[in-house]
């Protein structure tokens, strides 16, 4: 016979586990408004990579554009990468003994495009091509004519065929003459005009490194700062981007570069970049996909805690940019799911926030357009209507909401003991927000940190349309979801405390009245 202390006890328990049971069902959101944890100074941002689709006569070549200029982005990354050679590379060939190869005949058009999509903001240049001929080779690298024909064996060598890295610099000396001060000299003596007088605020040297040519730290380290000097006698405002690692797990790399002792006097470190995508394995499916990004991004949120710490610790001034996020699937073999694009930008929203915790300076989604034989499945618009899908109208969503300056505060998810929201409270001069992501392939309802005395709730009158401006002192929310395809965010007109967050939903929440 069961004593009255026991069967109290098994009360209890039962207890806790119906009130465990019902948080698992409701997570509640809870913001500390009065206890900030950081200033933001994290800028958001894309990446721009070429290829045939950004040509003019592309079907989706305008609205692509139209895209980046509504944006309005600082910091976007430019980059004519190796998959497309004459797209990347100014001067194909060696110089001969009586003419040389330059051309840009191909190279200008997109990047004229480009600067004029972002006239009035800062920009990062990166030809990341190095032509094939400065490397040692047995034989030359037969790429093909057609210029939008893919071609990824283009970086074949791994040692450079001059040691003094002069000719490498003389290269990209040249091609940013060309954009900066109308035009160059060439090997032979020859004057070509371009006619440009471009700014360029930040030059990246090289992408990829670790893949692409596989320099050690020490000779990246050399090949940067040749580049560099070459750079500076014809550019003297630009600043540098070094280092872009495909990979950020090599702590060597940054050890070595980030120590101004192993660079030539005087030169800039201004800026380290590194990328990350979370990659999902051929055999997953959605349902895996849901747990392997987030759960390996925690991973390289780790990874960059400790290369802040380097960086720090060698060479505090220099600013870090992430400017490569996004999510793989490499097999082509069937089409991506329509929920994918949700997840993907849910992950690049989860770590934007987790990035900005840590102070890293840009970070930069991937990339604008892609498609089928280019990794499809890193494009922020749909190659075939050209429509912004998910991953372009969450950046933006993030980019108009959190801003230099907002404070990051206390917040949390209380019951939800599986991990499945995700939230961070900003609060900045438009307000006060709350960043919330949904991580799972399904609906979740949720609480809101709404304060009665402090917000109010908006009801609709249905005979009278409204805008954000019949929202003032009102909490409402944007939401990007599935039901949003390829359209921009929905405006969600919050008239309760809970609500339902359909399966890898990205919503702001404005609480401009919380106190």
């Amino acid at each position: 016979m069961k004593t009255f202390p026991s069967i109290f006890r098994n009360i209890a328990l039962i207890g806790c586990l119906l009130h465990s049971v019902v948080y698992a069902q409701m997570p509640a959101i809870t913001v500390a408004w009065d206890k900030p944890v950081m200033v933001s100074k994290s800028v958001p941002t894309l990446q721009v990579v070429v290829n045939p689709l950004l040509r003019k006569g592309s079907p989706i070549h305008d609205a692509s554009f139209k895209a980046l200029r509504d944006m309005n982005a600082d910091y976007v990354r430019y980059v004519p990468w190796l998959p497309y050679p004459k797209l990347a590379v100014a001067a194909m060939l060696p110089p001969g003994e009586k003419k040389t190869s330059w051309d840009f005949s191909l190279i200008d058009p997109m990047t004229i495009d480009f600067m004029e999509a972002t006239k009035g903001h800062p920009v990062m240049l990166n030809f990341s091509t190095i032509p094939s001929w400065l490397f040692k080779s047995d034989q030359a690298i037969k790429y093909p004519e057609d210029p939008d024909k893919v071609f990824w064996n283009y970086t074949q060598s791994s040692k450079l065929r001059d040691t003094t890295y002069e000719e490498l610099a003389g290269y990209f000396g040249r091609l940013v003459s060309w954009y900066t001060k109308g035009g160059f000299t060439d090997e032979l003596g020859k004057y070509h005009s371009s006619g440009h007088s471009y700014k360029i605020p930040y030059w990246e040297v090289f992408n990829e490194p670790d893949l692409e040519h596989k320099p050690t730290p020490e000779e990246y380290t050399k090949q940067y700062d040749a580049v560099v000097t070459a750079i500076q006698k014809v550019s003297p405002q630009t600043k540098f981007v070094g280092i872009s690692l495909a990979h950020s797990n090599q702590p060597a790399f940054f050890e070595y570069f980030l120590n101004s002792r192993n660079h030539r006097p005087g030169i800039p470190l201004d800026m380290i970049s590194y990328h990350y995508y979370s990659v999902a394995a051929e055999r997953q499916e959605i349902e895996s996909y849901q747990y392997t990004y987030f759960d390996k991004a925690e991973g390289f949120v780790n990874n960059v805690r400790f290369i802040e710490n380097i960086r720090k610790r060698l060479s505090p001034a220099t600013k870090t940019t992430i400017n490569e996020i996004g999510s793989i699937i490499f097999s082509e073999k069937k089409p991506l799911p329509a929920e994918y694009w949700n997840l993907s930008a849910g992950l690049f929203a989860y770590l934007y926030a987790e990035l900005t915790k840590l102070g890293i300076d840009i970070i930069g989604e991937s990339q604008l357009v892609a498609y089928p034989t280019q990794i499809p499945s890193v494009s922020m618009m749909n190659w075939t209507s050209g429509k912004p899908n998910a991953r372009y109208w969450v950046l933006k969503l993030i980019k108009e909401n959190f801003m230099v300056g907002d404070s990051l505060v206390q917040t949390n998810t209380r019951g939800d003991g599986n991990g499945d929201i995700y939230a961070q409270g900003f609060k900045g001069k438009h307000g006060n927000k709350v960043l919330i992501i949904n991580k799972r392939n399904q609906s979740i309802k949720i609480k809101l940190p709404l304060d009665k005395e402090g917000t109010s709730l908006f009801t609709v009158n249905p005979d009278k349309p409204f805008g954000i401006s019949d929202l003032k002192g009102s909490s409402y929310m944007f939401v990007v979801d599935p039901s949003t395809g390829d359209d921009p965010p929905v405006l969600s007109v919050i008239n309760s405390a809970e609500i339902e967050l359909k399966p890898f939903a990205v919503a702001v929440l404005s609480l401009p009245g919380t106190k």
